[in-house]
């Protein structure tokens, strides 16, 4: 999944894992560092909210 870091806007790429469905998942942006919150949806369909911790 492809997605748009919400602090410096630059793409990043998460791995989906099936496993992670319904599960808030944080990574760093591969760009700015800054943590990014994403939370998947438990069915796996529909998209992601991802947001900035903080935010």
């Amino acid at each position: 999944m492809s997605f748009a870091c919400p602090w410096c806007g630059e793409h990043n790429e998460l791995p989906l894992d099936p496993g992670e469905f319904g599960q808030q998942v944080v990574m760093d942006c591969a760009v700015c560092c800054r943590p990014i919150e994403i939370d998947l949806p438990a069915d796996g369909e529909g998209q992601p909210a991802i947001r900035g911790e903080g935010q």
